[in-house]
């Protein structure tokens, strides 16, 4: 998420964590057997809650990935089966943020020491927060193109490359104060609702999340029409697109269409997912000033 400070980056990173469903036991006793050998307290009410992880950007990248010399679990590790929340996203060193790569591909860390090695999961889903400049906003004219890309630069090809969805959060026009409605936990339940059963069909498809998916599924699950695909294709040469964004701007799009119960991935799937490179468009942005 991407926007100037106050807009609710962080409320809304802090609501994710309700429209996720509860952990299996399996997945529970994963979770619990992480915080074990971390030597954390987990609280037994929460056994089958999903825990939401919100490590300080000056955390190291071995107190992100896990280390020590008896390697131990890091923040990913213990945000396993839940999210990773990561405020200030470029404030984080460049190594810390690196370190990442690997976990999101794989959904587990490995970590090498000269006393031993040990391999901790990291399936964890990834929520990051920042500014689009130092300053706090892109607009208030405090710094210059070429200052506000260098701040943006501090966040690696690779790991941008590994973040699905970049959606900006702009500033509200009016100044109101908030008011609250009763029906607010029914509309959450609601579209709590909507995420299980996009996660239902999901499952009953192709037995997994589209997050999950191959590349070599793609074509048959996401069932796209040749014009489409074109489509597709035109706009990822345009934007310059690696293959690894390429194939997963599809799986979102996929996901779009499952939203909206539809068996195959149209245009406007497409269109949409595309759209969900706020960070991208805005580097380019800043690159042709």
């Amino acid at each position: 998420m991407v926007g100037p400070p106050g807009t609710g980056k962080s409320l809304l990173a802090s609501r994710m964590l309700a429209l996720l469903p509860p952990l299996t036991e399996e997945e529970a006793l994963e979770v619990a057997s992480v915080y074990s050998v971390k030597g954390e307290t987990l609280n037994a009410e929460k056994f089958m809650h999903r825990h939401l992880r919100s490590p300080h950007h000056t955390s190291s990248a071995i107190a992100l990935i896990g280390g020590g010399s008896n390697p131990v679990p890091g923040e990913i590790s213990l945000a396993h089966n839940g999210i990773l929340f990561l405020d200030e996203l470029p404030e984080f060193g460049r190594k810390a943020l690196d370190v990442l790569r690997e976990p999101l591909e794989t959904g587990d860390v490995h970590i090498s020491r000269a006393s031993g090695s040990a391999t901790y999961p990291a399936n964890f889903q990834l929520i990051a927060a920042m500014n689009p400049s130092p300053t706090g906003d892109i607009d208030d004219n405090r710094l210059s193109p070429q200052q506000q890309l260098n701040y943006l630069n501090r966040l690696s090809g690779p790991l941008l490359d590994r973040i699905d969805i970049q959606v900006e959060v702009p500033r509200l026009p009016d100044y109101d104060l908030p008011i609250a409605k009763p029906s607010a936990d029914d509309s959450m339940h609601r579209v709590r609702q909507e995420v299980a059963d996009t996660r239902h069909i999901q499952l009953m498809r192709q037995g997994k999340p589209n997050a999950a998916l191959s590349a070599g599924e793609l074509a048959a699950i996401c069932k796209v029409s040749e014009g489409d695909l074109r489509f597709l294709k035109a706009a990822a040469k345009q934007l310059n697109l690696s293959m690894r964004v390429f194939h997963r701007t599809l799986k979102v799009a996929r996901t779009i269409a499952d939203l909206h119960r539809e068996e195959a991935v149209s245009r406007a799937h497409i269109s949409e997912a595309l759209g969900y490179r706020a960070l991208d468009n805005l580097i380019k942005q800043l690159s042709s000033c």
